[in-house]
């Protein structure tokens, strides 16, 4: 009985090991490939090779690095904190206001869900040419602050935020903004940190609406960038690994900075 529990879990962990290998041996590929030259990668060479620099200066000689990081985290971090406040803010109306209207509107919000984006993108560049607003980074943020699903999100965590906590707080003669900001906020700090890696990804990677926004190369950003590269007549792929690697890095070190709050928020946790 012993040995049939260990080949199973044996069974099991082989399993999970090549489930994890497969999952990531597209990021390892990308860290080869940036080492090699488009010639080695186009003949399938698994080995680290020694085009990192080279591939750099080519990438460096097409774009202005800083500048790309620049844009994209001026997108990515201004878009995240906006998106936070409205969307935590709209959340926690739904669940802690009452009225008549509430589940309509809320109801009429989820809806909106299932809006393609190709359907409002001709009406949306209409919006932000009517107000000046075409190639700039303003336009790219303001489509994203209301974000239906964290305002679902927010809704559902607020479920579980303790009600004797806002009633304490009232009896103390706090407003209802100082309410939010001073004791909801740091309650539900998990589902902040959870919706921060959400929207932060969410914006750093957005490509759609930048592409069509944005026209100048001094507002692109990253994605755009990598687009640019993939679609040369002759693209340079392991320019293209080293572009990848570098737009990657920043989501990897906000996730796993934040990775323990990040499945707490997911699981409801209220501290």
């Amino acid at each position: 009985m012993i040995r049939m529990r260990h080949i199973r879990q044996g069974i099991i962990y082989m399993l999970l090991s090549v489930t994890a290998f497969v999952s990531i041996f597209p990021f390892i590929w990308m860290v080869i490939g940036a080492t090699n030259t488009s010639v080695d990668i186009i003949k399938g060479k698994v080995f680290f090779g020694a085009a990192l620099m080279a591939n750099y200066v080519k990438f460096t000689q097409t774009f202005d690095v800083g500048m790309l990081f620049w844009n994209t985290s001026k997108i990515a971090i201004a878009g995240t904190l906006l998106t936070l406040l409205v969307s935590s803010m709209a959340g926690y109306g739904f669940e802690i206001f009452r009225s008549r209207l509430r589940e309509r509107i809320y109801q009429g919000l989820l809806l909106t869900m299932m809006i393609p984006f190709a359907a409002m993108m001709i009406p949306l560049f209409i919006l932000m040419a009517t107000f000046d607003l075409v190639d700039s980074h303003l336009a790219v943020i303001l489509p994203t602050v209301a974000s239906v699903y964290l305002i679902f999100y927010f809704r559902q965590s607020s479920k579980a935020f303790p009600g004797d906590l806002r009633d304490a707080a009232r009896v103390d003669g706090l407003k209802e903004w100082k309410i939010f900001l001073f004791v909801y906020v740091p309650v539900m700090r998990s589902t902040y940190a959870a919706a921060f890696i959400i929207a932060f990804m969410t914006a750093w990677n957005s490509y759609l609406w930048p592409l069509i926004i944005l026209q100048s190369n001094e507002q692109k950003t990253f994605t755009l960038a990598l687009s640019s590269l993939g679609s040369a007549y002759a693209p340079d792929f392991g320019v293209i690994m080293l572009a990848a690697i570098l737009a990657t890095l920043p989501t990897l070190v906000v996730f796993f900075a934040m990775q323990k709050q990040f499945v707490q928020g997911m699981l409801g946790s209220v501290k």
